[in-house]
C-alpha cells in the first residue's frame, strides 16, 4: 500500500494511524433484566465457560479472538454509564422525553494501558463530537474509567484495569 510513497508521506500516514483511539473493542456488556437467567442461558444453553473474573453481580465470558462478553443488571449498567433508562425499560424507546439518548442496554468498552490514556482517549472523543457521560474516575474494582457517547448516543467505556493487562497484539490478557 505504501509503495512509491516518499518517506515524509509514509511517516505522516503512520503518525495519523497510530494517534488517537485504536480501532478495537475488548468488552461488550449486555444489560440484562435477570442475571441468573442470563448466566444459565450462556453457560447451560450455549455451553460457554464463565470466567474466574465473574462475581455475583457480573458475568464474563471470554470469546475467541480476545473479546469479552459481559452480562450486568440493566439498571446497574445504565447507572454505571451515567445514562437514563427509557420509561418501561423493555419498551425499546431509543430516546428519553427530553430528547437525550436513553440507555439501550449495552455499552462498548475498550481497555487502555494507563489512567492518562483513559483521559486522553475520552478527551479526543469529546473533541471529535462525542458527549461526556461519566468523567474519568477511580472505581471500586481497582481501575480507572470514564464513559462517552458517540454522536449516535452509543455509550463507550474507556478503562484502565491493572488486573487485565493488554498484550502486544492489543488483546486483553484477562484469563
Amino acid at each position: 500500500m505504501l509503495a512509491g510513497w516518499g518517506i515524509q508521506a509514509v511517516n505522516a500516514h503512520l503518525s495519523a494511524y497510530f494517534s488517537g483511539m485504536k480501532p478495537r473493542i475488548h468488552i461488550l456488556t449486555l444489560g440484562v433484566s435477570d442475571l441468573d437467567r442470563a448466566r444459565r442461558f450462556y453457560r447451560q444453553g450455549l455451553g460457554w465457560s464463565e470466567s474466574r473474573h465473574s462475581s455475583p453481580t457480573i458475568a464474563f465470558f471470554h470469546m475467541d479472538g480476545g473479546l469479552v462478553l459481559a452480562l450486568y443488571a440493566l439498571h446497574a449498567l445504565a447507572e454505571d454509564a451515567g445514562m437514563p433508562l427509557p420509561s418501561g425499560a423493555d419498551s425499546g424507546a431509543p430516546v428519553s422525553p427530553a430528547g437525550e439518548h436513553a440507555f439501550g442496554g449495552h455499552t462498548v468498552a475498550q481497555n487502555v494501558g494507563s489512567e492518562a490514556e483513559v483521559r486522553e482517549t475520552i478527551q479526543r472523543a469529546i473533541a471529535a463530537g462525542g458527549r461526556m457521560l461519566v468523567q474519568p474516575e477511580t472505581v471500586f474494582w481497582g481501575g480507572f474509567r470514564g464513559y462517552f457517547a458517540d454522536p449516535d448516543g452509543h455509550p463507550w467505556e474507556v478503562a484502565y484495569n491493572p488486573g487485565w493487562p493488554i498484550d502486544p497484539s492489543g488483546a486483553l490478557s484477562a484469563e
